[in-house]
């Protein structure tokens, strides 16, 4: 029989033993201890109110204030921590900058020209004096963190403020299925390809324009009041996923074309067919691609726009490596973005929240 001695001695082992597992289940970091833990956090918050500052200070510009840059590649360094999502700093960043940038929408209206506010990795909203679009509208869920992602109360209000939801292709940083049935529960279009939820009831409820090159067709919007011209160009990522890259007209005259995850590559190279061809027969103000696509200066003259503007920067959900930072990793990635940095074309990189507004130049 063990004495008392021993049985407390056990006892207190035993309790330090579980202390520490449970120390450790709360450790946003296992490689680091407490103390680590604290400091990335204090490190964050200091970071990210600098970026913050200067990013308010200097918004998004073309040319670009060069204050910017050093921002820009700062956040890179903060959310390429594997456990960003996680951390309060992180989070406070994200859902404060998206929470002001809905405010800004709810008091927002358009006389002249596109406002584009750039949200959570694709996600995009445009708004003209007549119309407003969402494009890939998401809260953040695949970063991993229920306190990183936006509330359901904020995407209502996100979905009041818009006329129609645009949705590229099925994969989960570019879906949010209760977004969408939000836009149909109150009379709005939601438009995709067929491969999304395609054994969920709320497939009937999808409209699904015909993916075809240079095909015109009408989508009416607020109950029918406005009628939207819109081309779905046949896109995909890679050969397996249907990924629609629409082209829309509003009726202010302004085009915008919204990429998702448009990327071909290989011996799978069958979209430069229409790619190479867009701007021979529209004129594309907004272009919004993929900044990780491995053809995007490519691209971009063969849409020639007026203004492009990169998306799916930074997204939280993917391994540290393929979160594509705006430092652009080029080399590694073998992309071809420094060749469209160089170019004459206006890119404005943004970052979750930022704003820009578009004017076309008179002619």
């Amino acid at each position: 029989m063990l004495k008392l001695g021993s049985i407390l001695i056990l006892f207190f082992i035993s309790e330090a033993f579980i202390s520490a597992q449970e120390m450790n289940t709360k450790l946003i970091d296992p490689c680091l201890d407490a103390k680590g833990n604290a400091y990335m956090d204090r490190q964050d918050a200091a970071f990210l109110k600098e970026i913050n500052d200067v990013l308010t200070q200097y918004p998004p510009s073309y040319p670009a204030a060069s204050e910017r840059k050093g921002a820009l590649y700062l956040l890179d360094a903060v959310l390429h921590d594997k456990y960003a999502a996680f951390r309060k700093p992180v989070q406070r960043f994200y859902r404060t900058r998206l929470e002001n940038t809905l405010s800004e929408i709810e008091n927002t209206k358009v006389s002249e020209g596109a406002i584009i506010w750039k949200l959570y990795n694709m996600g995009f909203i445009v708004r003209t004096k007549s119309v407003t679009l969402a494009f890939d509208l998401v809260r953040g869920s695949t970063a991993g963190s229920k306190d990183f992602e936006l509330s359901d109360e904020t995407m209502k209000r996100f979905v009041e403020q818009c006329d129609v939801l645009f949705i590229s292709h099925k994969h989960s940083d570019h879906i949010d299925k209760g977004v969408a049935q939000e836009f149909i529960d109150n009379g709005k279009p939601v438009v995709a390809a067929t491969q999304l939820w395609k054994n969920d009831p709320i497939f009937e409820k999808i409209t699904h324009l015909k993916r075809e090159a240079d095909t015109k067709q009408t989508l009416p919007i607020q109950n029918g009041k406005i009628y939207l011209d819109v081309v779905t160009y046949p896109g995909h990522q890679m050969s397996g996923t249907l990924n629609n890259v629409p082209l829309v007209f509003t009726p202010e005259g302004i085009t915008v074309s919204h990429m998702g995850d448009q990327i071909n590559e290989g011996d799978f190279m069958v979209d430069y067919d229409w790619i190479d061809n867009v701007a021979k027969k529209y004129q594309v103000d907004i272009l919004l691609p993929p900044c990780w696509t491995n053809e995007l200066y490519r691209i971009v003259k063969g849409f020639d726009p007026k203004l492009v503007i990169p998306g799916h920067e930074n997204e939280l959900g993917h391994p540290v490596d393929d979160r594509v930072p705006f430092w652009g990793d080029t080399e590694y990635l073998e992309l071809t973005n420094d060749d469209l940095y160089r170019s004459d074309y206006h890119v404005i990189q943004m970052t979750w929240g930022e704003s820009f507004h578009y004017i076309p130049v008179k002619k």
